[in-house]
């Protein structure tokens, strides 16, 4: 019985296929995204890769018709190069911007929220002072932050999430990008900004809080980059649960505390992003 035959991927090339991504972004009006996964294609001289078991319905060959596709679902290697794309055209993205603060929050605050108001008054005082606005390009807190950027003359910026039946952006980004994988999103968020502000939010908001003032802690990026969390009625219990079962327990360090402030006003958060340094480090260390 002759062996499997599978195709093997050196995914230690992405200098070359990118080479070759880029010999065709000059003659096509194509993504990079797009053009990374023809390089692959044709370094591979493959339409896509499959191991071609004996006694499959699988062809002998490894190489398969065009209308198969990247089989991003169900191979590995392919959700690989998925993956490096969304980088690429994530971090090729955010070059075009400076001097970015980031707005998180919950999508599913309701305009008629103070805080809503609150997140779009500060979005258009940011814009005003110089800043570009991002945030994940969806509804709520994201929606008012973007609003705020767009009514005050800027760049509203939206890193949104592609989902199965709808791209969910709101109506006043101007300039957009959308990812595939939460996790890929989450790290063009948090990359390069001058600040961070957190309004009140669910799962996803804390999850986003937690993990910067992790990277904080751990030195992965500046303790300068201020993280500002926006409502004191929301966030002093958290702050208040923090210092008396983590911090009593010798879980944290009592300079941990200090990697956020907390703040009620679009003024107190504007004169914190006004003193936010250029980052030293655009990517994590």
């Amino acid at each position: 019985m002759e062996p499997a035959r599978t195709t093997v991927i050196n995914i230690s090339l992405p200098e070359r296929l990118l080479h070759l991504a880029d010999q065709r972004a000059q003659v096509e009006s194509r993504t990079r995204s797009d053009l990374f996964r023809e390089a692959v294609r044709r370094y591979l001289g493959l339409t896509t890769v499959v191991s071609a078991q004996p006694g499959s319905s699988h062809p002998a060959d490894a190489n398969v018709s065009a209308s198969a596709g990247f089989d991003f679902d169900h191979n590995p290697t392919w959700r690989i190069f998925r993956i490096m794309a969304e980088f690429i055209d994530g971090y090729e993205f955010l070059a075009t911007f400076n001097k970015t603060v980031t707005f998180f929050g919950s999508s599913r605050m309701s305009p008629n929220d103070p805080h809503y108001e609150l997140a779009s008054e500060l979005a258009g005082l940011v814009t005003q002072a110089g800043f570009t606005v991002i945030t994940g390009g969806g509804p709520g807190v994201m929606e008012a932050a973007n609003k705020g950027a767009r009514n005050a003359g800027g760049e509203s910026v939206g890193l949104n999430i592609q989902l199965p039946t709808e791209q969910r952006i709101n109506p006043y980004v101007t300039k957009s990008i959308g990812f595939n994988y939460f996790f890929a999103r989450k790290v063009m968020m948090n990359i390069s900004a001058w600040a961070y502000v957190f309004f009140p939010g669910g799962f996803g908001t804390l999850d986003e809080f937690f993990e910067l003032i992790t990277l904080a802690q751990t030195d992965k990026i500046e303790r300068h980059v201020p993280i500002i969390l926006v409502g004191k009625d929301f966030w002093l219990p958290l702050c208040g649960w923090l210092r008396q079962y983590v911090l009593s327990r010798g879980a944290i360090d009592e300079a941990d505390l200090d990697l956020w402030t907390v703040v009620d006003s679009a003024d107190e958060a504007l004169a914190l992003i006004r003193t936010s340094k250029p980052r030293d480090r655009r990517i994590y260390q």
